[in-house]
């Protein structure tokens, strides 16, 4: 599990470096978007990766491992836009951002080190096919969710869908990393 801890960290740091450095360039414009808004700039990213596997070739420089941590980058955007509210041009410090970034973070791991306890790490033998479908099924259940003004009866809320999108894009990038992928 230690590998896996480190592993996590790696793909993380990588995309948390990104995703400050993005901040300092633009500032936090993604304040604007709304859940929907972000949903399809994840929708856009997990389908480019699915055609780009299925094809086998790719026009546009950005690779999947790009892609797959841009996906992280717009989940946990979700969930900060989630925690912050309504959407709004609004400014908000670079470190208010990576406190907010580490804390949805921290929560996904800790999701995902609990999921590991009870699934033994089966995600290791999963194809990359299977986390771009898996992060696009759940891109669908946000869809239906919205539909629903936000509700669900029995199911996970928008939130928990976000943090298994960073999970499964974490796990592909662990996976690219070690050459399995």
């Amino acid at each position: 599990m230690s590998n896996t801890n480190q592993q996590y960290d790696d793909a993380i740091g990588q995309c948390r470096d990104i995703f400050i450095k993005k901040t300092k360039d633009y500032g936090t414009a993604w304040r604007v978007l709304r859940t929907i808004s972000v949903v399809d700039q994840l929708f856009i990213k997990a389908l480019r990766i699915r055609t780009i596997q299925d094809l086998g070739t790719q026009k546009i420089g950005d690779d999947i491992p790009s892609e797959f941590k841009g996906i992280i980058n717009y989940a946990v955007i979700g969930l900060i836009q989630l925690e912050l509210g309504a959407p709004r041009v609004d400014e908000l410090p670079v470190e208010q951002v990576d406190t907010l970034y580490y804390k949805y973070i921290q929560f996904a791991k800790n999701t995902m080190l609990d999921k590991n306890h009870d699934y033994g790490e089966a995600w290791r033998e999963m194809s990359q096919q299977s986390f771009a479908d898996l992060i696009l099924m759940k891109l669908m259940r946000i869809r239906q969710i919205l539909a629903n003004d936000g509700k669900t009866l029995i199911s996970e809320g928008i939130d928990a869908n976000y943090v298994d999108i960073i999970n499964y894009a974490v796990f592909a990038l662990v996976l690219i990393a070690e050459g399995k992928h």
